[in-house]
């Protein structure tokens, strides 16, 4: 049996392949038909210029079908896909470039000149542009190619993408997903959230990232469902369109914005069946909020480049506000402490996490691969956790960004969430900055509502004591209009460490 994921995909096609794919924002109608057809051409076109099975195709292209149709082809063609977030720069462009060695790059005419450049330096013979329009030298290229072809026989490990993880700290590690890894998540998701014949996708999430191609448009290709598809998230298009929609999948900072606006109410989403959130932490307040004012419950779960998707909350059954659920079906978790040992019930550890989704190492890095794999098979997230009675998992930070303090753990979401109960705190980020006593000392970084703009730093402090032991209150608070993110709306604390390191001198 083949184990392409465009096999898969295939299979699931609807009866009438005329049935709408793609709905884009300007009415333009893809069907699955064209989907076929355009990802056939693609393919030709990738095997015409001499692309073997395995080689890589890099595209750096904004969101528009003709994007996913590239993805598509590329596995469709036995290729490995590496997605590059249009904001990358040169300096990163060129790192992603000559790590992973790509024998094919596109781009949109905007990026063409500066990756032209690097591509020349890194003897990368096959350069084409392909924009959201669907113009460019890619689409000219292949014009005439034949629109049938044969998805190439693969097995499941065979790799289908690379993506690298965000670099915060050293160099930026590709991980390698299998087709077998992407299908095994894809078919669990789509079970485990219960899509279902009408569903209908709104994506406003861009398709550089596990969130917006694995997670969202899988789950949409396996049930032949319509997806409406945005080139980005405007509160007021979304609003717009939720009631042509079933299922939303956002990040959020989505969901805030939305709130934001006096037209999301109960009946803009009369018609909506599911709204997830991952990428990010969702605060409590957001999600009290979303409910109230909708009558939904969001869906958190949690993932990684690495792995997909590892817990949700469930479809029937409580979803827990501040946790991100339990493992789902194939998933085995384990917690640990710094020296490997499984954690008692209720104690913080760090996640390990095995599973047919999980992959099997980095792009060109066997040491590290190694490293972070125990004997016996789990990964090590890096994220630590606490499990309650009932076995959803809440997420309380990354090892990495564990703070010890005159010899205390302080675990930054334990007081984030203290902190964003204050009134008049909109988010806040809790770090650790060096401290000459304590070694490091908690420091918060934190957003004002716009009415509460005389808050104070003492004011703040005092509220946050009543609530939790001495050693986890922070020692400053400064005050910023909003918190750096990365493109997935994660908060990016390296920054923060940086800007902040001398808060206490």
């Amino acid at each position: 049996m083949n184990a392409n994921l465009f096999s898969l995909f295939l299979k699931r096609f609807p009866t009438d392949s005329n049935q709408a794919c793609i709905e884009t924002e300007n009415g333009q109608i893809f069907s699955y038909a064209d989907l076929d057809r355009y990802t056939a051409r693609y393919a030709n076109g990738i095997k015409a210029l001499g692309l073997q099975t395995g080689d890589r195709l890099a595209a750096q292209v904004d969101k528009s079908p003709y994007a996913l149709f590239i993805y598509l082809a590329s596995l469709r063609a036995g290729l490995i896909y590496l997605p590059l977030n249009t904001a990358y720069r040169q300096a990163e462009i060129e790192y992603f470039l000559k790590d992973a060695a790509p024998k094919l790059v596109l781009c949109s005419n905007h990026m063409v000149a500066s990756l032209r450049a690097i591509a020349d330096t890194q003897d990368i013979r096959h350069v084409f542009t392909l924009n959201a329009d669907g113009s460019g030298t890619w689409p000219r290229q292949v014009d005439k190619a034949a629109t049938e072809f044969d998805p190439v026989a693969l097995a499941p490990d065979d790799p289908a993408a690379i993506l690298y993880t965000s670099g915060t700290t050293g160099r930026p590690k590709g991980a390698v997903l299998s087709h077998g890894n992407l299908a095994a998540n894809a078919l669990t998701l789509h079970q485990a959230w219960g899509w279902r014949a009408g569903d209908v996708l709104l994506h406003t999430l861009p398709l550089f990232h596990v969130h917006g191609l694995f997670v969202a448009c899988h789950c949409a290709l396996l049930n032949a469902s319509k997806m409406l598809f945005l080139a980005k998230f405007e509160a007021a298009k979304v609003i717009e369109l939720l009631p042509r929609a079933t299922v939303f999948m956002g990040v959020p900072t989505f969901y805030t914005r939305l709130l934001a606006r006096p037209d999301f109410t109960r009946a803009t989403c009369r018609h909506m069946r599911l709204f997830v959130s991952g990428s990010a932490p969702l605060l409590l307040q957001t999600f009290n909020d979303l409910k109230e004012r909708t009558g939904h419950a969001i869906l958190e779960r949690y993932g990684m480049t690495e792995t997909n998707m590892n817990t949700s909350n469930p479809l029937d059954g409580p979803r827990v506000p501040g946790t991100v659920g339990k493992p789902l079906p194939g998933v085995s978790i384990r917690t640990v402490d710094a020296a490997g040992q499984d954690v008692a019930a209720g104690d913080v550890g760090q996640l390990l996490v095995r599973g047919p989704n999980v992959f099997k190492g980095y792009w060109r890095m066997p040491e590290r691969s190694a490293e972070d794999f125990t004997p016996d098979g789990y990964f090590k997230t890096g994220d630590l956790v606490r499990i309650d009675q009932n076995g959803y998992i809440a997420i309380v930070g990354r090892d990495k960004d564990l703070i010890i303090s005159g010899g205390y753990n302080v675990y930054p979401k334990e007081v984030e969430s203290v902190l964003d109960r204050v009134n008049g705190i909109v988010e806040s980020a809790v770090i650790g900055v060096p401290h000459a006593d304590f070694g490091e000392a908690v420091v918060a970084v934190a957003v004002r509502a716009h009415e509460h703009a005389d808050l104070s730093e003492t004011e703040v402090i005092q509220s946050v004591k009543k609530a939790i032991a001495g050693y986890k209150v922070p020692k400053r608070v400064v005050f910023v209009d909003e918190l750096p993110r990365n493109a997935m709306g994660k908060v990016q604390k390296n920054i923060l460490r940086d800007r902040y390191s001398d808060a206490l001198s």
